[in-house]
């Protein structure tokens, strides 16, 4: 059990160096990672939106996101979900990343 609390630190950790290229904070602190599911056979399933669903650097991130997590010791196979409900609000990042953008 404690590895797979390891896994899972790993894994946000990991997410917390993926950045959207138009906004100088990280796609966690942001609030875009809605779900991350670490299975025992260390299948992984992560359900992400994205600031707006036109954004154009969509593809990039994503593909940053699960580069990233196949890299994380533990994980096996990763699959992203982009999904759009419940839809993106700035209430939804952390209190860092408000005050780093400058909702404070």
């Amino acid at each position: 059990m404690a590895e797979f609390l390891e896994t899972e630190e790993r894994i946000v950790k990991m997410l917390k160096t993926v950045f959207d290229p138009e906004i100088p904070v990280n796609i966690y602190d942001l609030g875009l990672i809605y779900k991350i599911d670490l299975q025992e056979d260390g299948k992984l399933d992560v359900d992400m939106t994205l600031t707006a669903p036109n954004c154009p650097a969509a593809d990039f991130i994503m593909e940053d996101v699960r580069m990233k997590l196949e890299s994380v010791e533990g994980v096996k196979e990763v699959n992203v979900n982009l999904v759009f409900e419940p839809e993106w609000n700035k209430d939804m990042m952390t209190e860092e990343a408000k005050l780093e953008l400058g909702f404070l």
